[in-house]
This record gives C-alpha cells, sequence and structure tokens, in this order.
C-alpha cells in the first residue's frame, strides 16, 4: 500500500459551532469549556459528531491529561514523543506549549521535534520516560528492563497511566491527521520532516 503522501489543507470534516450544536452537543460542549481545558480544540471537535463518544473521549482525556501521578512535564514529555512518531502537528503544537508551561526542558522540546535523542544527562526520570515511550510507540512493546525502571520509579500506577497515555494520544493523533483538524488560532508550530512515513523516535 502507497503511504499517504497529501499535505491536506482544511478539514476534511464539519466541526460544529456552539450556534449550530444539538442540545447533546452542546452540553457536551459545556462541560469541556467549563473543565481544565477552557476551550474545545483537537480531536473533540471531531468527536462531537458523535456526543456520547464526545463526552467519554474528553472524561478519559481529563484524567490521562490533567489526573495521572507522572509529573506533569514527564507526562508531557511522552505525549510530544506521541505527536512525533505520528507527525502530529497539532498535538505537537498543544503539547509542546504545555511541556513548556510545565518546565519541560526546550532542549529535550527541541531534540524530540528535530527527530534526535536528547541529551538526559543525569536526569534518569525523563530518560526512562522517554525509553518507555519510544519503544511502545516503535514496537508495540517494551522490554522487561524498560518497564521496571517506569514500575519502580512510579509504581504500578503509574506505569499503567503511561502507557494508557501514550495510546490515548495516538488515538487523538490518528483522529488529527485522518480528519485534517486545523490548528487552532494562536497555533503555529509545526513538525519539520516529510508526513509520509512515521518517524522515527531515536534510542538515547
Amino acid at each position: 500500500m502507497n503511504a499517504v503522501t497529501d499535505t491536506g489543507g482544511a478539514g476534511r470534516i464539519s466541526f460544529p459551532a456552539p450556534d449550530a450544536m444539538t442540545p447533546e452537543q452542546k452540553a457536551v460542549y459545556d462541560e469541556i469549556v467549563a473543565g481544565p481545558r477552557g476551550t474545545l480544540v483537537g480531536p473533540l471537535r471531531a468527536a462531537l459528531h458523535k456526543p456520547v463518544l464526545a463526552d467519554r473521549w474528553q472524561k478519559l482525556g481529563q484524567v490521562l491529561r490533567f489526573e495521572t501521578s507522572i509529573p506533569l512535564a514527564l507526562n508531557e514529555l511522552a505525549i510530544l514523543v506521541t505527536a512525533r512518531r505520528w507527525n502530529s502537528d497539532l498535538e505537537w503544537a498543544i503539547h509542546a506549549r504545555d511541556g513548556r508551561r510545565g518546565g519541560l526542558s526546550e532542549d529535550y522540546i527541541a531534540a524530540v521535534r528535530d527527530g534526535r535523542a536528547p541529551d538526559f544527562g543525569d536526569d534518569a526520570p525523563a530518560r526512562e520516560i522517554y525509553a518507555y515511550a519510544r519503544e511502545v510507540l516503535m514496537f508495540g512493546d517494551v522490554s522487561d528492563a524498560t518497564h521496571r525502571a517506569v514500575t519502580a520509579r512510579w509504581g504500578e500506577t503509574g506505569v499503567v497511566e503511561l502507557t494508557a497515555a501514550i495510546g490515548y494520544y495516538s488515538m487523538v493523533a490518528m483522529t488529527l491527521n485522518a480528519h485534517r483538524v486545523p490548528l487552532p488560532d494562536g497555533f503555529t508550530e509545526t513538525l519539520p520532516g516529510s508526513r509520509a512515513n512515521l518517524s522515527v523516535i531515536p534510542e538515547a
């Protein structure tokens, strides 16, 4: 099968505006904008075509984005590795911003964006999160050593949360890419390189 090479432009599906939503869509929309996101962007715009899906989606996403035992900066590092693997500009733009807000090293962000292995130095927690995200995204599995390292530091709850976050943000990236969900206003940062193939995440 040939790789997808068209770049797309505008979104491939409609994105309901608040004043055109059904009562079911508006109820979910109101809950989303009243929560920690504060706005409706990204895949939830597409998911609103099925309000019950959007409702379940936003609740799962709230847990995996805002309520895990993994520190925010490290959770955002895993999400950025996911965005880079799937070449998702919108996912990258939002979570690069959130990573910076959470204190994630600009050097780490730049390295992942450019397809380089970050220099983690003595930062073992970040190295372990990166290794876990890299392995599960590249191979669909992780080594015993990588799993043990994350579990030893963050417990079984943490390793379950991390795996779920990477899987969830893979679904997010696929949704954004497939429907060509556009960048929201105020976001311009995009990923370099070809979209024809998945990105290779290098070992650190």
